[in-house]
């Protein structure tokens, strides 16, 4: 059944290879096999892109207490309290092994260069340039590569989760009321075929889903997946209404939006009307330093009462050799488009960039289904809330991926891995039909624009849950006929993305944070200081 060539079998199946991932597959590797799965080549994820930095008290000025005070108070009272301490408290640490790791943070007089973002009341980012994420992704690969018991598989796309439906023999499961996973059918693109991934413990870390929206900051791959497959094998799902739009990302920069790092503005960036007036002001007392939500809203409001297309960036008073020096990406990107920031306002619009909400875990990683673990943008710890700090992505990461990787070594006992079916291949490809269902994607991300973006109502939000439950009508009935595809699977775990999205928003009678709606303009702390919990069907 799941003896024959197509089956792996691994201590550790890691889905995804973001910081996350890979953070987690060298701390389990130190007791294990490890199998890594990536979609693309094993470098694209969205920690790739990330340009800003990690945020940890690392300086004599700072302190934990004002790291918390303010991830509490970005997070607009639907922080865990317990989540935010653990990932400040255990920040300095993670940034030591990721230097004794390899990773050449920027120094300034022989110290880490500390910079400051939107809602820090402290110089706590630590960087690398503005490529932070990708020298990050750089040093882990190295050691990943190297590691005898991480095996590296790209080019493979999650399809599904392995749970109790899924054995050869279910007497025994349905006696058992918990769920239980182990392991993934996935599928190898380049030769088509779907693999079985056997293993004890599954660690989620897939990204984001920023592709459910027409404008986004993230790569490609970034589809739902790992929100999506948890939630058909019966995790619980929070707080999905919670999507932060980056403020600032360069006009007409195209699909992913190049995002014009936080950062800029942390440096002394001013955020412009065309007519050159500093409009944050009239919204925040702290200016173009306010938290993203607050930012983004205020462009979106004057975009629409000016007609305007974008907003401006404006880093033309700042030192021109400072600017090239602590944002030399960002720099080139923009010459790209014959735009020399030293000289000239940067256009910006926002884009969706990070979901707050994801596949709910406690302190460790563990979800709701047994052997199966979620870290990074996929999971819902309670750091965020309703509203993530700037850099506290890639800490709470780092953390977590540690929790978990620490928490299943202290197991004496994995779980044995029962006999699995094998994959139903049956099923044929019309490419007639197939050119109808290609076009949901590009309806989805445009209904999610225009209906579910950064300032919602009702009548929106029930305009696009009716066509979107058409579509994943349309997709589930395409699915059960045909022959699964790259694009197929991402085009499935898009709809039920969006959907839980929707549906989510569709319940918090409130404005928080992320989600603000015209018809409840107020924060409600009486009734809704709480998660927007969903569980599976």
């Amino acid at each position: 059944m799941s003896k024959g060539p197509l089956a792996e079998k691994t201590d550790f199946l890691v889905i995804g290879s973001g910081i996350a991932g890979l953070y987690f597959a060298l701390k389990a590797a130190e007791t294990g096999t490890v199998a890594i799965i990536t979609k693309k080549e094993e470098a694209e994820s969205n920690t790739n892109y990330a340009q800003g930095g990690i945020a940890s008290v690392m300086s004599a000025d700072d302190s934990f207490d004002s790291h918390i005070a303010d991830t509490l108070n970005a997070g607009a009272g639907l922080c865990h309290r317990d989540a935010v301490e653990a990932i400040v408290r255990e920040g300095p640490e993670r940034i030591g092994e990721l230097l004794a790791l390899g990773v050449e943070f920027t120094m300034k007089n022989n110290r880490l260069d500390l910079g400051r973002e939107g809602g820090h009341s402290k110089h706590r980012i630590v960087h690398v340039a503005d490529l932070t994420g990708r020298e990050v992704e750089r040093a882990l690969l190295s050691r990943i590569n190297e590691h005898p018991n991480i095996q590296v598989f790209e080019n493979h796309a999650a399809i599904d989760l392995i749970t109790e439906h899924h054995l050869v023999n279910t007497g025994k499961a349905e006696q058992d009321q918990n769920t239980h996973c182990w392991g993934a059918y996935v599928l190898d693109v380049k030769s088509n075929t779907v693999k079985i991934f056997l293993s004890s413990v599954t660690m989620l870390a897939t990204g984001g889903a920023g592709q459910v929206y027409l404008h986004t900051t993230n790569p490609l791959i970034a589809t739902g997946d790992g929100v999506a497959m948890a939630y058909r094998a019966g995790a619980r799902i929070g707080n999905m209404e919670f999507i932060q739009f980056h403020p600032t990302t360069l006009f007409n920069s195209g699909s992913p939006s190049f995002l014009i790092s936080e950062a800029v503005r942390g440096f002394g960036g001013i955020l412009r009307t065309r007519s050159g007036e500093d409009f944050m002001k009239r919204y925040d007392s702290r200016g173009s330093l306010a938290p993203r939500d607050i930012v983004a809203r205020a462009i979106d409001s004057e975009l629409k009462r000016s007609g305007d297309e974008c907003v401006f960036l404006d880093v033309t008073q700042l030192q021109a050799s400072e600017v090239k020096s602590h944002f030399p990406n960002i720099y080139h990107r923009c010459l790209d488009f014959n735009i020399d920031i030293t000289t000239t306002w940067i256009p910006v619009v926002p884009a969706a960039h990070y979901s707050c909400g994801g596949v709910v875990t406690d302190l460790f990683g563990s979800t709701s289904i047994i052997g199966l673990f979620a870290c990074g943008e996929v999971s819902m710890t309670g750091v965020h809330g309703a509203n993530r700090l700037a850099s506290n992505s890639l800490l709470e990461a780092l953390v977590f991926s540690t929790r978990a990787a620490e928490h299943i070594k202290k197991r004496k006992n994995f779980s044995v891995v029962p006999e699995i079916q094998e994959w139903d291949e049956s099923g044929t490809m019309n490419a007639d039909e197939w050119v109808l269902i290609a076009h949901d994607r590009k309806e989805i991300q445009q209904i999610m624009w225009d209906y579910v973006g950064i300032v919602r109502s009702n009548h929106r939000l029930e305009r696009a849950n009716r066509r979107i439950q058409l579509i994943l009508e349309e997709v589930s009935d395409f699915y059960k006929r045909t022959v699964v595809t790259e694009g197929l699977i991402e085009l499935r775990n898009l709809a039920r993305t969006a959907e839980l999205i929707i549906r989510s928003a569709l319940q918090r009678k409130e404005s928080r944070g992320l989600h603000f709606t015209t018809d409840y303009p107020q924060r409600n702390d009486i009734e809704w200081s709480k998660d927007t919990i969903i569980n599976s069907l």
